[in-house]
C-alpha cells in the first residue's frame, strides 16, 4: 500500500511538471557520447554503432526505461563526423513516452601536432506521448476506497484533458570539445532553442521552453601497458562531469580502466542538494564488439521508501567496424572506442 500511495503522488506530481523535464543521461557516458557532447561526432574511421539501454529505479516498477542506437563514423576526406541517433524514453511504466531522432554533424581543427578542437551540432525532432487515461489525479483519491470505487471503476475528475495528447518540436544543440593525446575537455549546450514540450497552452509571455542543458566535462588518459597505435593494452581515464538543466544539476567523477579484453569503472554521483548514487561498472571487448553493464548504486533518500528504488541498471552493446590498420588516432579517446 505504502509504494501504491507513493506511485499515486509520485503521477500527481509528475502531472503539474508535465512539459518542464530533463533528459535522460547514461551512466555510461562513454557508450553513448552523442548524448554527452555532439562534439563528440566521428571518434572512428569506420562505422561504429551504439546500443544503450537504461531501467531507473526498476522496483518504483518501471519509472524511467530509456534505450538508444546510435550510429557515426569520420570522414577523412571532409574532414568531418556524422552520425544518427534514435532514442526511447519511457517515464511511469509507458505514462509518458518520449521519442526522438537526431542527426549530428561535427568538424575537426587540427591546431597543432599536440591540440585537437571539434565542433558539434545536433539536429532533433522529437514527439512525447501521454497516456492520459493513466493518471490519477488529487480529487480521485477516496480516504478509504483511493482511487478505485468498490465497483472496480475509477473516481472521476474535474481535471480537464489537453486537447492533444501528442506533442512534436524540433531542437537544436552544440559543442565544442578540445584534445590532445593525454587530456580532453569540453561543453555542450542541449536544447538551445528552449523548444515548448507542454501539452496545455501556455501564456506565451512566460518561460515555458524545456531548459537548456548545460555539460562542461573532462579527463585524461594514462597509458599503463603500451599496445598498438589504435589501442594502449592497459589504460586508465579519470573523468568528470558537471551537468546543469534548470533547477536540476549534477556532478559525476571517477574512473574508466582498462586491461587488455576486460574493462572497469567507478563513478560518484553527487546532485546539488544532496548525494544521489555510486555507480559500479564492467565489461569485456572482443574482435570489434564490447560489451558493458553497470549498477547506480542510490544512495540518496529514496532508498528509504518502502521496497526501495532497485538501483538502476544500464547495458551497453558497442560494434566497431574498425579496419586492421595502423593509424594513430593521436587523441585520449580509448574509452569512447
Amino acid at each position: 500500500m505504502g509504494k501504491r500511495i507513493t506511485l499515486i503522488a509520485a503521477c500527481i506530481v509528475f502531472l503539474f511538471n508535465i512539459g518542464y523535464s530533463q533528459d535522460p543521461i547514461f551512466s555510461q557516458f562513454y557508450a553513448a557520447p552523442l548524448q554527452l557532447n555532439p562534439a563528440f561526432t566521428g571518434n572512428t574511421y569506420s562505422p561504429n554503432i551504439a546500443l544503450n539501454y537504461r531501467n531507473q529505479w526498476p522496483d518504483i516498477p518501471n519509472a524511467y526505461i530509456t534505450y538508444a542506437a546510435s550510429v557515426d563514423q569520420f570522414s577523412e576526406s571532409l574532414n568531418s563526423g556524422f552520425g544518427l541517433l534514435l532514442l526511447s524514453d519511457q517515464a511511469g511504466d509507458g505514462l509518458l513516452q518520449t521519442n526522438k531522432l537526431s542527426g549530428f554533424y561535427a568538424y575537426k581543427i587540427q591546431v597543432n601536432r599536440e591540440l585537437n578542437f571539434k565542433i558539434g551540432t545536433e539536429f532533433t525532432v522529437v514527439q512525447s506521448k501521454l497516456d492520459w487515461d493513466r493518471l490519477v489525479f488529487r480529487d480521485q483519491l477516496d480516504p478509504e476506497f483511493g482511487p478505485i470505487s468498490p465497483g472496480g471503476s475509477p473516481f472521476p475528475t474535474d481535471e480537464l484533458q489537453p486537447d492533444n495528447l501528442t506533442k512534436t518540436y524540433f531542437d537544436f544543440s552544440a559543442g565544442f570539445l578540445a584534445y590532445s593525446k593525454q587530456f580532453y575537455g569540453g561543453i555542450a549546450l542541449k536544447h538551445l532553442i528552449t523548444p515548448n514540450e507542454y501539452f496545455y497552452p501556455t501564456n506565451s509571455n512566460l518561460n515555458t521552453g524545456l531548459p537548456m542543458r548545460v555539460t562542461i566535462h573532462g579527463g585524461a588518459e594514462f597509458i599503463i601497458v603500451e599496445g598498438n597505435k589504435r589501442k594502449p593494452a592497459a589504460f586508465i581515464s579519470p573523468n568528470i562531469m558537471f551537468i546543469k538543466q534548470g533547477d536540476f544539476g549534477q556532478i559525476n567523477a571517477g574512473a574508466y580502466g582498462s586491461v587488455g579484453r576486460v574493462f572497469a569503472g567507478l563513478w560518484y554521483r553527487h546532485a546539488f542538494s544532496n548525494p544521489d548514487a555510486a555507480i559500479v561498472m564492467v565489461g569485456v571487448r572482443e574482435s570489434g564488439f564490447k560489451i558493458g553493464y553497470s549498477y547506480d548504486l542510490t544512495v540518496s533518500g529514496l532508498s528509504n521508501i518502502a521496497g526501495g528504488t532497485g538501483g538502476s541498471h544500464e547495458i551497453s552493446f558497442i560494434i566497431n567496424f574498425e579496419k586492421k590498420r595502423g593509424v594513430d588516432y593521436s587523441d585520449c579517446f580509448g574509452l569512447f572506442r
